[in-house]
């Protein structure tokens, strides 16, 4: 069985990578790590990094990466996905280098082609992650919108170990996973639709009082509210979407439900209501989720 420790970063295409480098740190909060080339490095933890924004001709998602519980799982896990005929590559040193992270392997998913990392070992830096204004602690989950719903619930559930906390609908159209044993409520997320993208990705606040100070931050820095603050019901947190320069939507998400490892509480099934996405009765803008492309990258290169 593979064991994650968490999510650890993700990386994302920009069209402006100036631009939201400033909009990351400045308003979302992130710390600025570094700049190679056309590639920028932002924490939220005491990690190297927790989000990658790469210059691209569009904006969207390139990558997703977990770290796994232990280093010894390692090869474990790369001969397992082998076994399950996934094409998995084991980066070069050169490349977990300039990662700043240990052994690291990355794969596509077999419908989306979207690219996923498992890694251990990142750098921990010197000097501990401090908030900017709201306080956020961690990266916390990304949410896909999808016409492959039931092959990648499959893949995440049956492949990857993923187990589902809630889903929603008699025909299953929103599901909530968490990368086990992680205890929060989902580090991954699906909902059916039409086209394949992004939905948004989300941050932990560690108050809902930066909920509130993110409100007037925005407000003041004429960056659109696309959602909210409202509560989802699924996972009990209170929310907050906005959205990036590009258009991509993030989340500031606080007070997330927790499970335990042994003996958790069974999935929902819940209720395909806009009472069950916000229980305070608010509803999205027309820009909620409509921007990111699933980006997919060569494996040819990776090693390069």
């Amino acid at each position: 069985m593979i064991r994650y420790k968490k999510l650890g970063y993700v990386v994302l295409s920009v069209t402006d990578l100036d631009k939201s480098v400033d909009f990351y740190e400045n308003i979302v909060g992130m710390q600025f790590v570094e700049r190679v080339d056309n590639t920028a490095f932002l924490r939220c933890s005491g990690d190297h990094h927790n989000l990658i924004l790469e210059q691209g001709e569009e904006p969207g998602l390139k990558r997703v990466a977990y770290e796994l519980e232990k280093v010894d799982q390692f090869q474990g896990v790369f001969d397992f996905l082998t076994e399950q005929g996934i094409n998995s590559v084991e980066l070069s040193e050169k490349e977990c280098h300039s990662l700043a992270q240990g052994r690291t392997l990355r794969f596509k998913d077999p419908y989306l082609g979207v690219t996923y990392e498992f890694y251990v070992q990142i750098m921990e830096l010197g000097k501990p992650f401090v908030p900017k204004n709201a306080r956020i602690t961690r990266l916390l989950h990304v949410v896909y919108e999808t016409n492959k719903f039931d092959e990648l619930l499959d893949f995440f559930t049956n492949t990857l170990g993923f187990k589902v906390s809630d889903i929603q609908g008699r025909e299953t159209g929103w599901a909530w996973l968490r990368a086990f044993p992680s205890p929060f409520h989902h580090d991954f997320a699906l909902t059916k639709g039409k086209d394949n993208k992004l939905n948004h990705l989300a941050f932990q606040a560690e108050r809902v009082d930066d909920i509130g100070i993110q409100v007037n931050k925005l407000n003041d820095n004429n960056v659109p509210i696309l959602f909210g603050p409202g509560k989802h019901h699924p996972s009990g947190s209170i929310f907050l979407y906005f959205a990036d320069p590009d258009g991509l939507t993030i989340e500031y998400s606080q007070g997330m439900e927790e499970f335990t490892e042994e003996n958790p509480r069974e999935p929902r099934r819940l209720e395909p209501t806009m009472e069950t996405l916000d229980e305070w009765g608010g509803r999205p803008q027309p820009g909620w989720g409509k921007v990111g492309k699933l980006i997919t990258e060569d494996h040819e290169k990776f090693n390069q």
